[in-house]
């Protein structure tokens, strides 16, 4: 085999498994809208099930339901006929998988479901088989063969599979209207966690925000900048708004023999950059990157009083970048 041979190889098995995708895009019926009807209003949780690589699938396709709203988890049939059957209740609903239609694994699942009323979603490439006379709501999968030249390793229908599982869940999300906050609550660690995390979460507030008044001295104003470590201080008017700001790099732009002496509305750079609390980290970043001119720190405000204070150094511990 050659580079060509390989690369020919994989534009095929994309080709196809694109192809299986339209099909299923053609296919699609009132039979998804009566599914998300279901898996919206259940009072329970939605429980995935499926054998071998459906059942790989499966767990993907209940850890991202679960992630976006729907509460979700895998139940692995051969484990059901074995006690886990009581992880099932009668205010739940169960999505079976299987290509065929015909796993004999998921023969107690089903069983269950029809004596216990819990209404069974089916997903196959068969309607005619067990799973999809037993569905109460039939997803039909494109029988277009595998992109395997075999025809025997599941690859069509498993992307298939995978892709049907994230329009399920992408509709709940968009019928809901989950936000990244509702998100990020369910992904409080990792990358995802960093990312989401909200200006309110990072800042600093209180008497950690260096702060002096419009008539206080330069004096005053560096030795409060000194003890607060943030490499600046916020001016404010007689009504507390923020109107100005003095950094480390205004010191040394407007150093003189007499600057201690002067007052810090003097030397301050006036309508600072800010943000607000509610804004993720990433955004607030992204300000102080894209002005071009080193800004690496933003008062945060709310009726144009400074609330907290956020250094990029805050948003690169937490892992926002």
């Amino acid at each position: 085999m050659n580079q060509h041979d390989d690369l020919a190889s994989a534009r095929r098995t994309i080709d196809k498994e694109v192809e299986a995708l339209r099909m299923m895009e053609n296919d699609l019926n009132g039979n998804l809208t009566k599914a998300l009807d279901l898996m919206q209003n259940t009072k329970g949780r939605v429980i995935v099930t499926g054998m071998g690589k459906s059942g790989h699938i499966g767990n993907k396709i209940a850890a991202t339901l679960a992630s976006t709203g729907t509460p979700a988890f895998f139940v692995h049939p051969g484990e059901a006929s074995h006690g886990d059957l009581g992880m099932i209740t009668e205010e739940d609903i169960v999505i079976g998988i299987s290509n065929s239609g015909e796993t004999k694994e998921l023969s107690d699942i089903i069983t269950y479901c029809k004596r216990y009323g819990i209404p069974l979603i089916a997903i196959t490439k068969n309607p005619t088989s067990a799973l999809g006379r037993a569905g109460d709501i039939l997803l039909q999968l494109p029988d277009d063969g595998e992109a395997c030249p075999l025809g025997l390793a599941p690859t069509s229908s498993t992307t298939a599979t995978l892709v049907l599982g994230d329009i399920l869940a992408v509709a709940l999300l968009e019928r809901k209207g989950f936000t990244k906050t509702d998100f990020n609550r369910r992904h409080p660690g990792g990358k995802l966690g960093s990312f989401l995390m909200k200006v309110s979460e990072l800042m600093h507030k209180g008497s950690e925000m260096p702060l002096v008044s419009q008539n206080a001295t330069m004096q005053e104003a560096m030795l409060e900048m000194t003890s607060k470590m943030l490499g600046c201080v916020g001016i404010t008017d007689k009504d507390g708004h923020l109107i100005g700001i003095i950094t480390d790099g205004d010191l040394r732009r407007k150093m003189s023999s007499d600057l201690l002496s002067k007052k810090a509305s003097e030397i301050m750079t006036h309508n600072p950059k800010t943000t607000v609390p509610d804004i993720l980290a990433a955004e607030a970043l992204k300000i102080m990157n894209s002005t071009g001119k080193g800004i690496t720190v933003l008062f945060v405000i709310e009726n144009d009083k400074p609330v907290g204070i956020i250094h990029m150094h805050d948003c690169l511990r937490a892992g926002v970048a």
